[in-house]
């Protein structure tokens, strides 16, 4: 029977939730690294007891953890671009008074065939990639030449926060950051272009329809079919069907258009999730019921999924890396709240239970499924 383990990384420590395959019964491990901001705690596809670790606290700065004994030990990664060895402060990337400064890690992306292989975004916006497992890092700069100068910080800062991998070609990177909008690039992270086609952004830009400045909050792809791509925007849901060169709007009949996370089903590459919020000011669901939507033909029409989830009083939020989808057969859907709330659906989200109640609140939550 197949282990299902979700990494959760919380305001105050990472823990890592254990269940088999049905889903039902669990044991909580942790809090690792506690009292330190985990941004993103991640597996490795092809390496089962690699963990990855982005680990940020306002003394010592951020560092990157590594496990190889899923989550027993771990080593802090020597990465020359997380930590300035000097508590309190944050490195330049070139060491000097350089425009973008090093503030935290948002994501982390494994690739799914190599784990040495490793790309990390971060704040403010840039992308690194390690070819040892960490211990050393190259900004892949040229992103920045696609009109940096324009990029603005959102609410939460100026963050690369989504690396979107291709697993049939190696070479293909999309990534996400706030606000600037989607790029991508073909080449393996060398060169880049924008792809923010069709992306309007009516109350934040002079020029609603700018080629960068759209502040995105996730990107999802199904790996059978990478060049179809779905993103939750600031205001809008958007669909993608030739990798990113243009967009259009799927939002359909939600109750809003605003919100963080969006994930695709693990078989069904029509069906994508996404968890709406009031608005921009009011980050907590509509009328205070925490309802997933589910669309089964691949956008604009939704069903609310609610059985097992509060509908009244509840004003809890879900952020862009809190909700996450594993492979099993009956596909299993996950999400934490900034309440300290993960649930999971056994089911693809007819049925929901709480995992865990009162964990700080939830900043990111994976899944591994273990043979």
């Amino acid at each position: 029977m197949s282990e299902v383990r979700v990494l959760v990384g919380t305001r105050k420590g990472a823990f890592v939730l254990r269940s088999n395959e049905q889903r039902k019964d669990w044991t909580v491990e942790g809090p690792h690294f506690p009292g330190w901001e985990i941004y993103h705690i991640t597996g490795t596809p092809s390496d089962p007891n690699r963990l990855y670790v982005s680990q940020s606290g306002g003394w010592f700065g951020q560092v990157i953890q590594r496990s190889d004994d899923a989550g027993k030990t771990w080593e802090t990664m020597n990465n020359e671009f997380a930590y300035a060895g000097v508590p309190g402060t944050h490195q330049w990337y070139d060491g000097t008074q350089h425009p973008w400064e090093f503030k935290r890690v948002w994501h982390l992306e494994p690739s799914p065939t190599n784990p040495d292989s490793l790309y990390a975004g971060v704040e403010d916006a840039a992308l690194f990639h390690s070819n040892d497992g960490g211990k050393s890092w190259q900004e892949l700069s040229g992103l920045r030449d696609v009109k940096a100068n324009l990029w603005q910080p959102g609410a939460g800062g100026l963050c690369l926060h989504t690396i979107v991998l291709s697993k049939d070609d190696p070479k293909r990177i999309f990534v996400a950051i706030s606000a600037a909008g989607a790029f991508r690039s073909d080449d393996g992270g060398q060169t880049w272009r924008a792809v923010n086609e069709g992306l309007k952004s009516d109350y934040e830009l002079p020029d609603a329809t700018a080629e960068v400045g759209h502040c995105v909050h996730s990107i999802a792809m199904h790996p059978s079919r990478p060049n179809i791509l779905f993103m939750q925007k600031h205001w809008d849901v958007m669909r993608s069907d030739n990798g990113g060169d243009s967009w259009h709007e799927i939002s359909g009949n939600l109750p809003s258009d605003f919100g963080f996370p969006i994930g695709v089903h693990a078989h069904e590459p029509n069906t994508i999730y996404v968890v709406p919020i009031t608005s921009d000011s009011h980050h907590f669901p509509p009328d205070g019921k925490l309802r997933v939507y589910r669309s089964r033909s691949g956008g604009n029409e939704w069903e609310a999924l609610t059985n097992g989830l509060p509908q009244s009083d509840c004003y809890v939020n879900v952020l862009r890396n809190a909700l996450a989808i594993d492979s099993l057969a009956s596909c299993g859907v996950y999400f934490g709240t900034t309440g300290g709330q993960v649930y999971v659906s056994a089911d693809s989200g007819d049925n929901w239970q709480a995992i865990v109640h009162d964990l700080p609140p939830v900043l990111s939550v994976e899944v591994q499924v273990l043979s």
